[in-house]
């Protein structure tokens, strides 16, 4: 790793990704506020003339989450994880359009390979953001990676049509803060002299890692600005977070980062989700739930081999109706990517759940993994066995449905 002085990190972080990607499909809506989060049945109609009917946020009936909104939705308080009634009640005239994911997924493949034929040094973060290392490409040196964010704004647009904001600093910690500043389609290049005028003023907040909680606690302490934290006694962030989050809280506001750019992470889990439109009751509603578990498993071994993975823990995640959650696991003797080897483990695990409390999300997820690559190849030596059937659709697992329905409520709590 080069020296700090002389390392150039860029972070590029898509705009409004996921609503951005629904304006390249419905220009129309453009300058409209437009809120993702919808199901299926608020997809647009489409008219004789070509044009399209849209569901609005007033007409929206149901629990769901903000996915993502468009700018204009973002000025009348709309945001990100909050819920699309108080959404409504906000913006009742926006827009709402189901979500996209498998669109959102190619986009994200579009963009990232149009960056990686100009500089292969990229982390890739999640669908709409990266981290690029720049501190080997000429001329970055001279003019702070300028150049090189302006030709990776051209590239991301040439290949998807969308526009994304680039920071660039001396560390990735400067250069997540500086992504933000001038969005949409900005540019921020900071070096590490400008930390005093063009970071200190900045809310605490704005420092990735410095979350609800510790900003809470950091605003009951008097302190507010990232400089407020920079001139704040060290000792004291250690008295009231612990010795590990004091000390980088410190370093964090002098703008100090040493992590490197990691251009290649093996995934911890890989999970499905679904949450209900309405609470789903264990007894009343098992028929619903039965095909939902289902559907998730079979999603989910379709995800393990489509990233050449298999796992050997699985399990599930819970969350009731008064929003308290619960998780269980169980390990097999084999790793696995079948589906129907899945439905069973989430089985097993429902299993040990007390289920007298209505339900708003079931999970599923997969843990322990290896690539199925290395464990062919370990088969040779160690006789190891895993099970890497093409995961079956949902029809094709409703003889395993039948024997693993979902659990009686004698089942209980562990």
């Amino acid at each position: 790793m080069p020296p700090s002085s002389l390392r150039r990190i860029a972070h590029l972080d898509m705009d409004a990704f996921f609503a951005s990607v629904e304006l390249l499909r419905y220009p129309e809506l453009r300058g409209k506020p437009v809120v993702i989060g919808g199901g299926k049945d608020r997809l647009p109609h489409r008219l004789p003339d070509g044009t399209h009917r849209f569901s609005s946020l007033a007409q929206y009936v149901g629990r769901g989450v903000v996915t993502t909104c468009t700018y204009p939705a973002r000025t009348l308080g709309v945001h990100s994880a909050m819920g699309m009634m108080k959404a409504a009640a906000l913006a009742p005239h926006a827009v709402v359009l189901p979500v996209d994911f498998e669109a959102y997924r190619a986009a994200s493949r579009a963009f990232k390979a149009a960056v990686r034929a100009i500089t292969p040094c990229v982390e890739d973060r999640g669908v709409d953001e990266i981290y690029i290392d720049l501190s080997d490409t000429p001329g970055a040196a001279q003019d702070g990676g300028r150049a090189m964010a302006h030709a990776l704004q051209h590239a991301v647009h040439a290949a998807t049509g969308l526009t994304c904001s680039v920071g660039v600093a001396p560390n990735k910690l400067l250069a997540k803060i500086c992504s933000d500043l001038e969005k949409p389609n900005g540019q921020t290049i900071l070096q590490a002299e400008d930390i005093p005028t063009r970071i200190w003023p900045l809310a605490a907040s704005k420092v990735n890692g410095i979350g609800p909680k510790a900003n809470d606690k950091l605003a009951a302490l008097g302190i507010h600005t990232i400089g407020d934290l920079a001139q704040a006694d060290q000792n004291v962030l250690i008295s009231h977070f612990g010795k590990g989050q004091g000390v980088w809280m410190h370093r964090a506001a002098w703008g100090q980062d040493d992590t490197p750019v990691v251009t290649h992470s093996e995934p911890v889990s890989i999970s499905r989700e679904n949450t209900f439109d309405r609470d789903l009751h264990a007894v009343r509603d098992r028929e619903s739930l039965s095909p939902i578990l289902t559907n998730l498993c079979s999603a989910l071994a379709a995800d393990l081999l489509r990233k050449g993975y298999a796992a050997k823990t699985f399990g599930i995640k819970l969350r009731f109706s008064d929003f308290k959650s619960a998780t269980r696991d169980v390990s097999l003797s084999e790793h696995t990517s079948d589906a129907s080897d899945i439905r069973r483990a989430a089985g097993q695990c429902l299993k040990r759940v007390d289920l007298t409390r209505k339900l708003r999300l079931l999970g599923v997820r997969a843990s322990g993994l290896e690539r199925i690559s290395d464990l062919v190849m370990g088969h040779a030596q160690t006789q190891h066995v895993v099970r890497t059937t093409r995961p079956k659709a949902p029809a094709a697992l409703q003889s395993a449905q039948q024997r693993l329905p979902w659990p009686e409520l004698e089942a209980t709590a562990s």
